[in-house]
């Protein structure tokens, strides 16, 4: 921030700022003053300096008053309304809130968030607008149904033979020919294992010994357009 006789400008490679020129709102003596978007911004200084009326009467005031005028008549009157500050113009504001200083809500877990209720819009907000990724992969994560899988699986792997599955964790308290016998009651034949794909009746119970999850296929299918209701099926 640089000051150069009664200009005030803060130097940002930020090319929005909100412009404000000639204040002159009770002690301040008419200074121009570019505030960056998107920072945040602390105003210190010495009692009397005109933090306040820099801050809350001019600033906050302008915000408040061009906002409240964007509602009919009907409501503007049951708003409370600022002074309009004493100031030559003011480009690019933003609509504000303030937070008298205090604290007026008396759980140590309120934040400026809970105390203005903005926490309530951004859980709608972020429920709509939010995307979800894999923290090990970094894929996206969408929320998928039975058809949508069904179309990107075809688009990845049309014309090849797929192999829907599913895991089945082996718990330390079964035996494995518990698990395999129970599998074989419910019509399933084949499994995946680290040594491929191996029929039930065939299986080795010594190479999953060391397996802590069981793919069991659910069909073979070759994916072509025809094929959609037994993919979904399975």
């Amino acid at each position: 921030m640089s000051i150069s006789g009664s200009k005030i400008i803060l130097k940002t490679k930020h090319t929005q700022h909100i412009r404000l020129r000639g204040v002159r709102q009770n002690n301040l003596k008419g200074f121009d003053i570019d505030l960056p978007l998107g920072r945040l911004i602390v105003v210190t200084g010495l009692s009397g300096t005109g933090k306040s009326s820099l801050v809350f009467e001019t600033l906050h005031a302008e915000g408040q008053r061009r906002y409240v005028e964007t509602f009919s008549p009907y409501v503007r009157q049951f708003l409370e309304m600022l002074d309009q500050p004493r100031v030559g113009g003011i480009e690019n504001i933003r609509p504000s809130i303030a937070i008298q200083q205090g604290n007026t809500v008396k759980t140590s877990r309120s934040t400026i968030g809970t105390m203005t209720e903005l926490c309530d819009f951004f859980k709608v907000w972020f429920c709509h607008l939010a995307e979800l990724f894999d923290p090990v992969t970094g894929e996206k994560i969408d929320d998928d149904n039975s058809q949508s899988i069904w179309k990107k699986v075809l688009a990845r792997f049309e014309g090849r033979i797929v192999l829907p599955a599913f895991s089945v964790h082996l718990p330390d308290n079964f035996s494995l020919e518990d698990i395999i016998k129970s599998l074989r009651g419910q019509g399933y034949t084949r499994v995946i294992t680290n040594a491929g794909i191996q029929k039930l009746d065939a299986i080795e119970l010594g190479d999953l010994k060391e397996l802590k999850n069981l793919y069991v296929v659910q069909d073979r299918l070759k994916m072509q357009p025809d094929a959609s209701s037994r993919f979904i099926e399975a």
